[in-house]
């Protein structure tokens, strides 16, 4: 009960490689993510590409400057296919954030599918036709302007 999801789409005219290079670095999270957020990845990786159990975590600030914090972990990679996040800790119940990638004809199809749910019930409810959904949507759009900005339109 009260569980929600979240898809989006995007064509990028990057090839596949390209896509794959630039997504599965968390060193990128920051760059697509709206400043408001005063996202800040607290984890320092050796290695720069994703891997099944990684850890990473953040400080982030979705609702009055109040720093949260994050720890996902990448559950899932399938190279050059699609990735997985989970959250472990956090301000989600659950947190389940599919990421797919599929080259087409000039460019690459960029695919995010999420589920989540928050906690307190009926309140978390509320909270997420009020402020939640709006919040990730908005969340997303951004990320849609900045990879436009950056890679160009297809």
């Amino acid at each position: 009960m009260f569980n929600y999801s979240l898809y989006r789409k995007q064509l990028l005219p990057i090839t596949l490689d390209e896509a794959w290079e630039y997504f599965s670095s968390p060193r990128n999270l920051q760059e697509i993510t709206p400043k408001y957020m005063g996202f800040n990845v607290l984890s320092k990786h050796k290695i720069d590409k994703m891997y099944p159990g990684q850890i990473i975590c953040y400080h982030v600030k979705p609702l009055l400057g109040v720093p949260l914090f994050w720890m996902t972990e990448i559950t899932h990679v399938r190279d050059k296919e699609y990735f997985v996040d989970e959250q472990r800790f956090g301000p989600y119940n659950f947190w389940h954030h599919q990421h797919f990638f599929t080259a087409v004809e000039g460019g690459v199809l960029m695919e995010d599918l999420l589920h989540y749910k928050l906690p307190l019930g009926p309140l978390g409810a509320i909270a997420n036709a009020v402020i939640v959904k709006n919040q990730l949507a908005g969340i997303f759009e951004y990320r849609h302007k900045v990879l436009e900005d950056k890679f160009g339109k297809l």
